[in-house]
């Protein structure tokens, strides 16, 4: 079931109305890459998206969702998608290897959502064992046909040109093997890419490739997304210039400082109580609650590959505290607490 909150009896976002491409053409217009929000497990559900759509976010992912489960148990559809009104512009990313999955899912979620995705990049080993994520960059040709598919369901329902269906992809050891996969998806109507420039072997502790990004992205056609080590606008510029994207996109970046496309290079203190305002209203469980907060309080990262930031929020003492709530109520003190202090 979709929590969809109405407005003059109408379940319509005016951010449905937007095609993908256009955001393209409109940060192009501004001088600037389009800033886009990954697909993180657990962490990009509905609050999280409207409090980064709030700091300059054009476009926002939801966390991965299994196709296959999603169209066959009402338990998957209350929790694993929410929207309502008050929503970016949003693409749902599907873990699939089914076409006939993908069409059906992509019928269900083409009314809420501005597009669909094609997971082609997890690397965790449980979703590469179900030919899931990574393990379909072996898999180009059944790629292709569930592009063709979602592309399909989507004219079917009247939405042809009004929403996207893209791959999120990573690269392989030899080049070529990603160039024949681009231009095989491509070839089946893609409409737009997202290349996190790493191995599936490649662990995040190791700089992103931007020159393996940057050779892939001469093969493009299509709108062309980078992702991986983007921590601040400067990241995401430089990024843009030496890879010659259309777009970027963050995970841990955004999840440290959903801020951070609005120019801030470390968390403000404003972008927390953003969040929680939104979470009160679109709950997820308490847990990921106190762990979306102690990401934007204790990051020691400051600046991203440019340098600057200010540093944690909060002290190493401070976190310890916060760590014992066990409640969204004692959060929320704790919270005001911390904020006294600091107006002090």
């Amino acid at each position: 079931m979709l929590d969809i909150e109405k407005l003059d009896g109408e379940r319509v976002s005016p951010s449905l109305d937007i095609n993908p491409l256009k955001l393209f053409d409109i940060a192009k217009s501004q001088g600037r890459p389009l800033y886009a929000a990954a697909p993180m497990v657990r962490y990009s559900k509905l609050a999280f998206r409207q409090t980064v759509a709030e700091y300059g976010a054009d476009l926002a992912w939801t966390p991965m969702i299994l196709a296959k489960e999603f169209n066959r148990s009402i338990f998957a559809r209350d929790s694993d998608f929410t929207t309502s009104i008050k929503v970016p512009p949003t693409i749902v990313q599907f873990g699939c290897n089914s076409p006939i999955e993908l069409s059906r899912a992509t019928t269900l979620l083409a009314p809420y959502v501005n597009g669909v995705d094609i997971n082609c990049g997890c690397p965790q080993s449980w979703a590469c064992a179900e030919t899931l994520g990574a393990a379909l960059m072996h898999k180009r040709e059944l790629v292709a046909e569930m592009v063709k598919e979602a592309k399909s369901a989507l004219k079917r329902d009247g939405f042809e040109g009004k929403k996207t269906v893209s791959v999120k992809i990573r690269i392989h050891k030899d080049l070529r093997d990603t160039v024949d996969f681009i231009n095989t998806v491509q070839a089946a109507g893609v409409d737009f890419l997202t290349i996190h420039g790493r191995l599936r072997s490649t662990p995040s502790s190791q700089p992103v490739n931007l020159k393996a990004i940057e050779i892939l992205t001469s093969h493009t056609t299509v709108p062309t997304l980078s992702n991986g080590d983007v921590f601040t606008v400067a990241d995401a510029k430089l990024h843009a210039e030496v890879t010659g994207v259309g777009g970027v996109m963050s995970a841990r970046g955004i999840l440290q400082n959903p801020a951070l496309f609005a120019g801030f290079d470390s968390c403000p203190w404003e972008a927390v109580e953003m969040f929680m305002n939104k979470v009160t209203r679109a709950p997820i469980p308490f847990k990921l609650v106190v762990h979306h907060v102690s990401e934007m309080v204790g990051s020691d990262r400051a600046g991203g590959q440019t340098g600057g930031g200010a540093g944690p929020l909060l002290s190493k003492d401070q976190r310890m505290e916060m760590m014992t709530c066990q409640s969204m109520l004692e959060l929320m003190d704790f919270l005001d607490g911390i904020r006294e202090v600091r107006r002090l």
